[in-house]
């Protein structure tokens, strides 16, 4: 395989002439070049449509455990089922993408996303709900992983920080404003248009990242046989860098997925009283998640991968102990904190994921993604069991520990690259 389609550095001697890869290296797409500001638009809608999608009951769920008669524990399903979907079919898409070509993959993935939306709003029942919603995260696997390799390949490495930073940055702007139009929709006209109203959207996110994302120049197609699949994946699991990666993913996903699965459960009792409306309204500090992502290569050259992981983990911790105030103010605050926390750490393992394999990068980051996603599936049914149990308080305790987390493997990793540079003096 050439350096260019793993992402290794090409070796340059002292007197060299342009080769071949040297020249396909030169004509990656970079900031301000042809086809980049395309290329951003349509992967940033690509995000709002995933997380549009994907998170669309999770400003409902009291409405939806109104309707049913079900516990805050059994109606975070609907959220635990789509992301526990995407999180078990992400690896297999991935492979698929790389026989069949990332853009072939993702616009596939979303065309059958989006028609199962258009389902949702008229499941009989809670088991049904949860079955189509299953189904709706196991067709959005293909989009992530996808994203994040035609971004490797397509990107010159010094932009693909910021590139993916940008399509974090659309999860965060899809996870906000289909929250917010299902908060002021529901509040009228139930939940069941909340949810259809955000398949349109999603309809017209699709068709527009189709017709706007440019051709891969780059793409290499591999091989559908399970050895070869099984092997790389089996390199990458071998690798330490890319375990710690995965593991910090699910835990920032932990704490993201648990609070805002609860929030709209704690909004709504005592002492705060809020209705439905304003409860949606209330994931506008997903903004200041696009801010914090579409910055997050800016932290990295300023303070390294692992000091914007601390950076990231401290805001975060904040943010949790701020929200147990029972002052609506600081709540908010504590939310913002959170966000802002939860996105910059997100852009920052996976950029790391994707510089760090330089072969299978389509396996690579759909490992990655599906840790992210297990993570979000248990940090919502845990954080709602927890918040059934004891309260908010309990909710902020599996967050705290799951920042623990991040801060233990983040250390962990310092150590481990101190004992590599030191290896060559013994």
């Amino acid at each position: 395989m050439t350096p260019v389609s793993t992402g290794a550095p090409t070796d340059v001697g002292a007197v060299t002439s342009v080769t071949a890869a040297d020249a396909a290296a030169d004509s990656r797409m970079t900031p301000g070049g042809p086809g980049y500001r395309r290329m951003s638009l349509a992967l940033f809608l690509a995000g709002v449509a995933t997380f549009a999608l994907l998170y669309s009951t999770q400003a409902l769920l009291p409405l939806i455990s109104g309707e049913f008669g079900v516990a805050a524990s059994e109606a975070s399903w609907t959220v635990a089922a789509a992301t526990g979907g995407l999180a078990l079919f992400v690896l297999p898409m991935s492979a698929l993408s790389e026989r069949f070509g990332r853009r072939a993959v993702m616009t596939a993935s979303l065309a059958v996303a989006v028609g199962v939306g258009l389902l949702v709003p008229f499941a009989p029942s809670l088991g049904v709900l949860v079955v189509l919603r299953a189904v709706q995260g196991a067709a959005l696997a293909g989009l992530p992983a996808s994203a994040q390799a035609y971004l490797a390949e397509e990107v010159r490495p010094k932009a693909l920080v910021t590139a993916i930073g940008l399509f974090v940055a659309g999860n965060s702007v899809g996870g906000m404003s289909g929250r917010v139009i299902t908060g002021w929709v529901a509040q009228e006209w139930g939940w069941r248009v909340a949810v259809g109203v955000i398949g349109v959207v999603a309809v017209a996110c699709a068709v527009a990242f189709r017709l706007l994302l440019p051709a891969p120049r780059h793409f290499t197609a591999g091989s559908l046989r399970p050895r070869v699949l099984l092997g790389t994946v089996r390199d990458h699991l071998a690798n330490p860098l890319l375990r710690r990666l995965y593991a910090i993913g699910a835990l920032f996903m932990t704490v993201f997925g648990g609070v805002y699965t609860v929030i709209g459960y704690r909004l709504t009792g005592e002492p705060f009283g809020l209705p439905q409306g304003i409860i949606g309204s209330i994931f506008l500090v997903y903004l200041v998640g696009t801010v914090s992502a579409s910055t997050a290569g800016r932290l990295v050259g300023r303070f390294g991968r692992r000091g914007a992981l601390y950076l990231a983990g401290g805001t975060t911790t904040a943010g949790l102990l701020l929200s147990l105030a029972p002052s609506l103010p600081l709540v908010l605050l504590g939310l913002v904190l959170i966000t802002a926390g939860f996105f910059a750490g997100h852009a920052v393992a996976s950029s790391a994921v994707s510089k760090t394999a330089t072969e299978g990068r389509a396996q690579a980051s759909a490992l990655y993604q599906s840790m992210y996603y297990v993570g979000s599936s248990v940090g919502s049914t845990v954080g709602a069991t927890a918040f059934h149990a004891a309260g908010w308080a309990g909710t902020v305790g599996v967050g705290l520990l799951a920042v623990v987390g991040v801060v233990t493997i983040t250390v962990l990793g310092s150590v481990a690259a101190r004992r590599t540079v030191a290896a060559p003096a013994h």
